[in-house]
This record gives structure tokens, C-alpha cells and sequence, in this order.
């Protein structure tokens, strides 16, 4: 631990110490170096009795995996497979939706839930969901308004991939993206990094029923379709740790996150590995859409696949309280990745006293 940057650990033990926090892990770069590299809590039930958080302790982190999804899409755009503004039937022929990949990306396509209601078991089966989402019909014109697309955005992104490059969204990223950069995050794990994972809990029951918001809203429909991603039974199985389910299921640890935006921050190299060119990694994080949010519900610039902040900064924060970013003015590159289910006070907190340490 940089001495300069002992408030931001005393900030985070004292999350841990007043039960805010349960198990996190929390990792920043700062000038190309990484200064901040903390652990507490529990792996398991929170306690005395859980197992300690490790500092390979995978978690699920919800939609800090969808920028993580967009860059495998920007690799094949990079590399002159992929059109930004080419329509998506170009790719994926069945594709019903007149939507370009750049309406796609900065979730402007007009497709923010699964349209057919859909059970837990749902969320392994790929061909289902995609087949679901070629099918529908968009509920706004593609690129006149954006809503986060929730629970579809990975598999929206991910289908492009695989159509134009035969792998999974998951392969890709293990291949050309984790193995170069040396990033420990994954979709669809493999048994042996299950057995790695934090189990995920509620910070108070409430939670999830505050997540949906009111029965029948297009946030209840986003986020609870297919059934299952606001329950622990679900959440903590192997059935949701092994599934790809990209907008909301990457499951990472904290140094894999601030490595990866230590790496775009760099101009998209680390230790001499490219993944990006400068001219797409400066489209990418240019602000595509700047209004209202129907789901979210309220103003967001969104760029290809982050939210762009005033600031500067981009990133993206998952519910629950996970979050990962790069802040260009500032220098430094952020990833919390946590097992406690509530808000991002405890992000705000830690983000306020890393800046008064800059």
C-alpha cells in the first residue's frame, strides 16, 4: 500500500468494521502502477463463520460486465470484421429489429427486456434468448431514446460475436482478451473457478424487490426476465456461474477490473499488448447518446458500452454496488468488486477519499 493513499484503506476497513460491507475486494491504478490493492470480509455467509475473501475471489459483479462485453464487439469493429453502422441483420440474418451496431452497443436499440417470460433454467440456453431477441419487435425506434438494456445487452453484443467469429462472447473474452491482458474475469466459469466464487448476499431482504421497482414497469421487466437474477438461490448455483448471461453475470475480482481499465487508460496497451487501436478506443469512449434513460430513469451519456460521466470518467457500476472505471483528468483506474447486495454509498465514500488523497 502507497502511504499516500492510507485514507482510502482506513476508509475501506471501516466499511468492513460497521458491517457496510461484508466481502469486497478493491484495486486502483494511479499513474500506470497499481497503489490501492485491499481485500476483507468473507468469501462465504457473512461472519465469523464465512471463509475469508481471498485475493482471487471471483464475484459477480452485474453490468460492470457489460463494457467487458463491448470491448470483445470493438476488438472484431478494430480488426475490420464488424461495421459500427451497419445493421445488425448484416451479421445475424434473423435479426428482426432495425438497429445498427452502434444502436446496439450504446443501448439505443429499442430492446430492454427479453420479450417472451422466461424461467431461471432460461438462463443457460443461449439459442432460446437470442432467438427470442431476433424475433421482437423493438419498443421504441432503434436510436431515438436509450434504456439500459438490462439483462439483454450481452446476449444483443455477444450474438454479433459469435455470428462474425464463430466463438462465444465468453471464449472470446478468455482468449483475446483475459489470456493477453492477464485479467483474472471470466463469463461462464469452469468448475474449477466456481469453487473460487463469493457467494452473494443481500445487504437487507429489500433489495431486490426495490431493484424491480413497481410490477409490470419496463425496469420489473428488464430486470426479471429471465426469472432469477435478483436471488441468491439462483445467483450462487452453478447453473448462473456457468451460464453466459453477459450484462449481468461476468464474475471478476477487483484486480482484474482496474487492470483492464489501467490497460484503456493506457491508450488500450498493457505490457506491450494491444487490444485496441487509439482511433476506436477514442470512438468507444466518446459519449454516443446523451438524454434520458427509460429505465434508469434519469439523464446518461452513454458511449459504446460505458457511461460516460461529467467528470470525464467511464465506467460502469452494477446494482449491488460493484464497480469499475478509468478517469482520464485524474489519472487512475478504479475496480470494487463486492458480495454485498445494496447501494453505491460505499463506492462514493472510497471515491471521495481517493480523491482528496490526488
Amino acid at each position: 500500500m502507497h502511504a499516500r493513499f492510507a485514507p482510502v484503506r482506513d476508509c475501506f476497513h471501516d466499511l468492513l468494521t460497521s458491517g457496510r460491507e461484508t466481502g469486497a475486494g478493491l484495486v486502483i491504478w494511479y499513474d500506470g502502477q497499481p497503489v490501492v490493492d485491499l481485500i476483507g470480509g468473507t468469501r462465504t455467509a457473512a461472519g465469523p463463520d464465512g471463509e475469508p475473501w481471498r485475493p482471487d475471489t471471483l464475484v459477480n459483479v452485474y453490468s460492470v460486465g457489460k463494457p467487458v462485453a463491448a470491448l470483445c464487439l470493438l476488438m472484431l469493429v478494430d480488426r475490420g470484421q464488424v461495421d459500427l453502422d451497419a445493421p445488425v441483420d448484416r451479421y445475424w440474418p434473423e435479426f428482426r429489429t432495425p438497429a445498427t451496431v452502434r444502436q446496439v452497443l450504446s443501448h439505443t436499440a429499442g430492446l430492454p427486456a427479453f420479450p417472451v417470460p422466461r424461467p431461471a433454467t432460461a438462463i443457460a440456453d443461449w439459442t432460446l434468448l437470442t432467438s427470442d431477441l431476433a424475433a421482437a419487435d423493438p419498443e421504441w425506434s432503434p436510436g431515438s431514446v436509450a434504456a439500459e438494456h438490462a439483462w439483454t445487452y450481452g446476449h444483443l453484443v455477444g450474438e454479433v460475436v459469435r455470428r462474425v467469429d464463430g466463438r462465444s462472447v465468453g471464449r472470446f473474452l478468455a482468449e483475446e482478451i483475459a489470456d493477453r491482458w492477464q485479467l483474472d474475469l471470466g463469463f461462464g466459469l469452469a468448475d474449477a473457478d466456481q469453487r473460487r466464487c463469493a457467494d452473494l448476499r443481500y445487504g437487507d431482504p429489500q433489495w431486490p424487490a426495490r431493484k424491480l421497482g413497481e410490477p409490470g414497469s419496463l425496469r420489473a421487466r428488464a430486470l426479471g426476465n429471465p426469472a432469477g437474477g435478483l436471488d441468491l438461490a439462483v445467483l450462487n448455483s452453478p447453473l448462473w456461474r456457468a451460464a453466459e448471461m453477459p450484462a449481468v453475470n461476468l464474475h471478476a475480482t477487483a484486480s482484474g477490473l482496474a487492470r483492464l481499465y489501467a490497460g484503456l487508460l493506457a491508450g488500450g496497451v498493457l505490457d506491450g499488448v494491444r487490444l485496441l487501436s487509439p482511433e476506436l478506443l477514442a470512438e468507444a469512449t466518446r459519449v454516443q447518446y446523451d438524454g434520458p434513460d427509460l429505465l434508469l430513469d434519469r439523464q446518461v451519456r452513454w458511449t459504446l458500452g460505458m457511461q460516460w460521466e461529467p467528470d470525464g470518467s467511464w465506467g460502469m457500476g452494477g446494482i449491488g454496488g460493484s464497480s469499475a472505471w478509468a478517469d482520464p483528468e485524474r489519472g487512475y483506474a478504479f475496480g470494487y468488486a463486492t458480495a454485498h447486495l445494496a447501494e453505491h454509498d460505499r463506492v462514493d465514500e472510497l471515491v471521495e477519499v481517493l480523491h482528496s488523497c490526488l
